[in-house]
C-alpha cells in the first residue's frame, strides 16, 4: 500500500503531561483513516502536529514521501472540532478570503464555492454574516472551506458533531465521495458507532499510546471470538425453532410479556452455522 502520511515514534509532552508517547501510524493514499480514542487520548495533539500547529518533541512525520515541511500545509485541509470562522464577516467574502490563503485565485474560489453552496443549499446565505447562520449552517460552510482547494489530505475532527441525522448523512456521503475521487481522509472521533460505516483503516489511541491499528476488516477478525447474539421479540416456539437451527445455541427469556417473550439466542460456534 502507498502511504501519504506516516508518523514514526512521535512524542509530545506539555509540562508534566505526556500527550503522545511513541505513536506511529501509516495513512494509506485514497483511504479513510479513523483516528479513534476517548477524549484526552492524544488525537487532537497528533492532528496539530500533522498540521504544523505544534511540533513533536521527538519522532518524525513523513508527508507524501518527504519530511513534513511548512509548504505541505497547502496540501492539507483541516476541519477542527472547535469551529473557528469569523462571526462578523459575510459568508461568501470569508470563504473566498480563506480559499485564497490556500493558494486559490478569487475567480476559481467563487466558481467552486458557488457549486458547493448550491449542493448544500446555502447559496441564499452568501451575503449574510456568519453569526446569522445556525450552528449546522456554519458547520456546512466550514466543511466546504476545508475541502475547497481539493487537498491531498483532509482531516476531519468530529465532523458530525452538532448535525441532525439528515445533514450528518449528507456529510457522510460527501466524505465517501471524496475518498472515491482519490482524496485521503483522516477522520478523528471518539464515537465508535460511525467507524464501520466510514473508515477503511483505524488506529486507536488511549492514554497517549497507540493501542491497535489495521484495516477495519482485519481488526474485526483479529478480535472476533465466534460468538453472536440474536435478540428478537417473538413467540417462544418460534425462538426455540431458531435456536435449534444454530448448532450449540441456547436461549433464555428476557422481559416476558402477555403472549410474546423477549428471547436471547447465543451460539459459541455461529461461524460454523453460517458456512
Amino acid at each position: 500500500m502507498e502511504y501519504i502520511l506516516t508518523t514514526d515514534k512521535v512524542c509530545k509532552r506539555f509540562d508534566k503531561h505526556t500527550a503522545l508517547d511513541q505513536v506511529s501510524i501509516s495513512v494509506g493514499s485514497g483511504r479513510i483513516f479513523g483516528l479513534l480514542g476517548p477524549n484526552g487520548a492524544g488525537k487532537t495533539t497528533l492532528i496539530r502536529i500533522i498540521n504544523r500547529i505544534t511540533a513533536p518533541d521527538s519522532g518524525e512525520v513523513i508527508f507524501d514521501g518527504h519530511p513534513l515541511a511548512p509548504d505541505d500545509v497547502r496540501n492539507i485541509g483541516y476541519l477542527p472540532e472547535e469551529r473557528g470562522l469569523y462571526k462578523k464577516m459575510k459568508v461568501g467574502e470569508q470563504a473566498i478570503y480563506l480559499a485564497q490563503l490556500k493558494g486559490m485565485s478569487a475567480r476559481d474560489a467563487r466558481k467552486r464555492l458557488t457549486e458547493w453552496f448550491e449542493k448544500f443549499d446555502i447559496m441564499p446565505w452568501w451575503n449574510k454574516k456568519l453569526e446569522e447562520l445556525s450552528k449546522g449552517m456554519q458547520q456546512k460552510v466550514q466543511f466546504i472551506i476545508t475541502i475547497l482547494h481539493e487537498p491531498k489530505l483532509m482531516i476531519f475532527d468530529e465532523p458530525f458533531s452538532g448535525f441532525d441525522p439528515v445533514n450528518a448523512e449528507l456529510l457522510k456521503t460527501e466524505i465517501l465521495r471524496l475518498r472515491d475521487a482519490g482524496h485521503t481522509i483522516i477522520y478523528s472521533t471518539h464515537n465508535m458507532a460511525s467507524v464501520e460505516d466510514v473508515c477503511d483503516d483505524i488506529a486507536l489511541i488511549n492514554n497517549s499510546r497507540l493501542v491497535l491499528s489495521g484495516s477495519v476488516e482485519e481488526v474485526k477478525h483479529r478480535f472476533a471470538d465466534g460468538r453472536y447474539e440474536v435478540h428478537a421479540v417473538t413467540h417462544e416456539e418460534q425462538a426455540r425453532s431458531l435456536a435449534e437451527s444454530i448448532p450449540g445455541a441456547t436461549i433464555r427469556p428476557i422481559l416476558p410479556s402477555m403472549n410474546d417473550i423477549f428471547l436471547k439466542v447465543c451460539s459459541d460456534n455461529a461461524k460454523t452455522s453460517e458456512s
